[in-house]
């Protein structure tokens, strides 16, 4: 018997989640830890909840996380993403609803390199006349 699951790959920032949709109970491991124990804050599992609170499938998958680079903010934002994409691979009719939300959107900003001559990426080091 073939296991029956629906991938997605989702990216924000320097992070980068693999999601392995299978069906369950709504049971989510983010790099074989607990998903309360991998994201501590309250916004940041909202954020991976989303895709499935709007699409009503919240207890029907088990959630398979692998996400590695970046950090806390980064991995919850590429985790929604993968998620969201595994949804529409599971059921391409929960796509409309999913796009309006813009949950299937890649956020496309992205660190600014630091400039020569500059102390950051726009700020300067501080100006003396004397």
């Amino acid at each position: 018997m073939a296991l029956l699951q629906y991938l997605g790959t989702g990216r924000r920032k320097t992070a980068t989640a693999r999601i392995f949709l299978r069906p369950g109970t709504g049971k989510i491991t983010v790099n074989g830890r607990a998903f309360e124990d991998f994201f501590t804050t309250y916004s940041s599992r909202a954020m991976v909840r989303q895709p499935l609170q709007a699409t009503e499938t919240a207890d029907k998958f088990d959630i398979l996380v692998t996400t590695t680079g970046g950090g806390i903010a980064g991995q919850a934002g590429a985790v929604r993403l993968g998620i969201a994409r595994a949804l529409c691979e599971f059921n391409a009719e929960l796509r409309p609803k999913l796009k309006a939300e813009g949950y299937l959107t890649r956020d496309a900003r992205e660190h600014e390199r630091k400039k020569y001559g500059q102390k950051g990426a726009r700020a300067r080091f501080q100006f003396s006349k004397r």
